[in-house]
């Protein structure tokens, strides 16, 4: 398997996200899916090899969380509209707290 020790965090959404994290964890990489809560489940068949946590990022304990496996990770997949998420969680942070910048 050529992704053996990549560790993914993937924000649950729309398709090209959830395929490309598919694809990630059929090449070997360990995907964590981060869902919303309180949302119905349904049989997802892009689920297929990930592990699934369900996170209420709209708590400061959520975004603590979500923080903490990102920097934990290597690749983040953020399936939203430009900039959504650059606010609520501030992704320039989280960069400099990752790579040490």
């Amino acid at each position: 398997m050529a992704l053996v020790g990549v560790r993914v965090i993937e924000l649950a959404g729309l398709a090209p996200a959830p395929f490309c994290g598919m694809i990630l964890a059929d090449f070997g990489a360990k995907v964590v899916r981060v869902d919303r809560t309180k949302t119905s489940t349904s049989l997802d068949t892009q689920a297929r090899g990930k592990r699934s946590v369900a996170i209420n990022l709209k708590s400061a304990e959520g975004v603590a969380l979500l923080r903490k496996l990102c920097v934990q990770s290597d690749v983040v997949l953020e399936p939203y509209r430009k900039a959504s998420l650059m606010v609520g969680s501030c992704w320039f942070r989280l960069f400099v707290q990752h790579t040490n910048f």
